[in-house]
């Protein structure tokens, strides 16, 4: 049923419109609303069928249009999901015209090895800002670590935090959390409390549903305008996506 009515709608409509005229005259024009009877409701139907038996293309050209109108949909809810930062940790102006983003988790060795090439990127254009995504996926204790940089930047002091905690060797625990929070000056009470606070829990969730709209397999991953870039790759494939998104900006 769905695929007759989008076929119709698609092109079929006026073909099969013109058919019927010259199929049963002036009869279907005559009045606004007439109804086609039973027997002309099969003829036209009979019609169908065999405009579709002779025109298989047609089918297959709706449902590729189909598929590519849904596809476009789905990517663009994805990049709106993205772009819905608020109390994201940041690092960087924001006013800045490029935003990259990244999905990292403090448990993710990769991450920590992209770490010091992002803070590169910042160092040597102030005209770019980096949105951290916490995506808590590689161990029980990623999820702590995830809810203490979203409460350290609630306080204006995620980069201290978030360079602390990347520069940790060892397992990333309550110890490593705490540390990194006196290393960033963070009022620990207050720090505690954002860490379980509502607000906290719907950042992650929102991230969470950005990263399967985005069909993210891991981390680190970067979002660079409309380039989705999977792992620690190096500083100039990162310059290079910067440089097109800058583009066309």
């Amino acid at each position: 049923m769905t695929t007759t009515t989008s076929i119709i709608k698609s092109g079929l409509g006026g073909l099969l419109l013109s058919a019927g005229i010259a199929f049963f005259g002036s009869s279907i024009t005559t009045a606004a609303k007439a109804e086609l009877s039973a027997n002309q409701q099969r003829d036209v139907t009979a019609l169908i069928e065999n405009y579709i038996r002779e025109n298989p293309s047609v089918i297959r050209d709706v449902l590729a249009k189909l598929a590519s109108d849904e596809a476009l949909a789905m990517k663009q809810a994805a990049y709106q999901l993205l772009a819905d930062d608020s109390g994201d940790p940041t690092i960087g102006p924001h006013d800045a015209r490029i935003t990259i983003y990244e999905f990292s988790d403090y448990n993710c060795g990769y991450c920590k090895r992209l770490f010091p090439t992002m803070m590169e990127i910042l160092a040597d254009d102030k005209d770019v800002k980096l949105v951290v995504k916490e995506l808590p996926i590689i161990t029980e204790s990623s999820l702590a670590a995830a809810q203490a940089g979203i409460a350290a930047q609630r306080q204006q002091k995620f980069p201290a935090f978030h360079a602390a905690l990347m520069g940790w060797r060892g397992k990333t625990d309550d110890n490593a959390l705490l540390a990194a929070a006196k290393q960033a000056g963070l009022d620990i009470e207050q720090w505690r409390s954002d860490m379980n606070a509502p607000q906290t829990m719907a950042i992650l969730r929102r991230t969470e549903q950005a990263a399967m709209a985005l069909e993210l397999r891991g981390t680190p991953a970067l979002i660079i305008g409309t380039q989705v870039i999977p792992g620690a790759v190096p500083k100039e494939q990162i310059r290079q996506a910067i440089a097109e998104a800058r583009k066309n900006s």
